[in-house]
């Protein structure tokens, strides 16, 4: 860490020491051997995390978090807890994205229902049910359906590539209530695991960031009752919207935390790693790459800072988010392929950490909108304005 460093609380900097020694007692010890079991929840890491309060440190203190709701603190902790590992980092904070639509959605009953579960001694784990076979970046285009019927609503339709489906019990999904209305139609419900007439496929093999399980949902006829919904009919895209912007601002951090590792490896094999009779770090095609790793990082941390920061101050920050989640996320791929680049054949190793936090951080430039929507978001934002 460099920049802004005297801007910290003494609270900030606890929960920021606390998430740094985790990271580096539990998670980045480990992280190798999840990333090989490839489809297995690390539930022990899970387990030890709750035990500290890192799982609900960002929920609400009244439905038994921690009370740390500041995005700036989030950013903190994500960075901190990637920098062990990505994929673990992501999964043990992921209960704040999945209940953030009920935050904003549901009703004092339904946030103790399904969000103080979420901040208990054994923790349960929440899923966001968003993407579709054919629906990705494009989330008011939703099909899956949900049709009213005297005692509730019937759900019908397919979700894939959804995080934590499996070892979830609480899944919220968007559906739509007018279909061909796009946006309009769009409506959350929650779903538990068990319900009758939904069910989960089997874990996908992915590239990376395989500590948190992804799989497909199916909707046959689920009927839920009308306490299901979170708000009103059409309200749904409202409270996506407003989790996109904030957990995209939390991603860009969780990338900073990736590349910041790529970096400081790196710079640690330069100088103990010798070619031509000195370390690597005397020459200078090696010593640029490494500046350049320190000049991305460091400008990803103040970006991901300045829209936290105005997201605490109420502003409008999708044109910020959508900048932090932009260059941190291609940072993270840059620095990766620069470590590999710079520990040579090793990097290509499956020995070194470099090559599989390469593949994590793919992930970082397509998720939670891909690189291409977040310059559509960001150049729609400017013209406009």
């Amino acid at each position: 860490m460099s920049a802004g460093l005297d801007e910290l609380t003494p609270e900030q900097r606890e929960i920021q020491a606390l998430c740094r020694d985790f990271a580096a007692r539990e998670i980045r010890p480990i992280s190798q051997a999840v990333d090989e079991a490839d489809t297995e929840m690390p539930w022990e890491v899970w387990a030890k995390a709750a035990a500290l309060g890192l799982t609900s440190y960002m929920l609400p203190e009244e439905l038994g978090g921690g009370g740390l709701t500041d995005v700036f603190t989030q950013a903190l902790v994500q960075e901190e807890l990637c920098f062990g590992c990505s994929g673990i980092g992501n999964l043990i904070t992921s209960n704040g994205f999945a209940a953030k639509p009920i935050l904003v959605l549901g009703s004092e009953e339904q946030k103790r229902r399904w969000v103080e579960p979420m901040t208990g001694e054994s923790p349960t784990l929440g899923a966001l049910a968003i993407t579709e076979p054919g629906v990705g970046s494009d989330a008011a285009a939703i099909q899956t359906t949900a049709t009213r019927t005297e005692n509730g609503y019937v759900l019908r339709g397919q979700k894939s590539w959804i995080s934590s489906a499996g070892p979830a019990s609480t899944y919220v999904v968007f559906a739509t209530v007018k279909p061909g209305s796009r946006s309009k139609g769009i409506t959350a419900f929650v779903l538990e695991k068990g319900d009758a007439g939904f069910t989960i496929g089997p874990p996908v093999r992915k590239m990376g960031q395989r500590a948190i399980t992804n799989a497909e949902l199916f909707l046959d006829d689920c009927e839920i009752p009308l306490d299901r919904r979170l708000g009103e009919e059409g309200q749904g895209f409202r409270g996506l919207m407003r989790t996109f912007d904030l957990s995209r601002i939390t991603l860009a951090a969780a990338a900073t935390g990736l590349a910041r590792a790529a970096l400081e490896y790196s710079v640690d094999y330069a100088k103990s790693r010798e070619q031509f009779g000195k370390p690597i770090a005397q020459h200078q095609a090696v010593s640029f790459r490494i500046a350049d790793m320190a000049l991305r990082v460091d400008a990803s941390r103040l970006l991901v800072w300045r829209a936290a920061g105005l997201a605490d101050a109420g502003a409008d920050i999708s044109r910020e988010a959508a900048m932090a989640k932009l260059f941190a996320s291609e940072t993270a791929m840059w620095c990766t392929w620069a470590a590999v680049q710079t520990l040579g054949g090793w990097g290509y190793s499956r020995e070194m950490p470099v090559e599989k936090w390469m593949r994590d951080a793919k992930l970082e430039e397509i998720e939670e909108g891909t690189s291409d929507i977040q310059r559509l978001i960001i150049s729609r934002s400017l013209l406009r304005d």
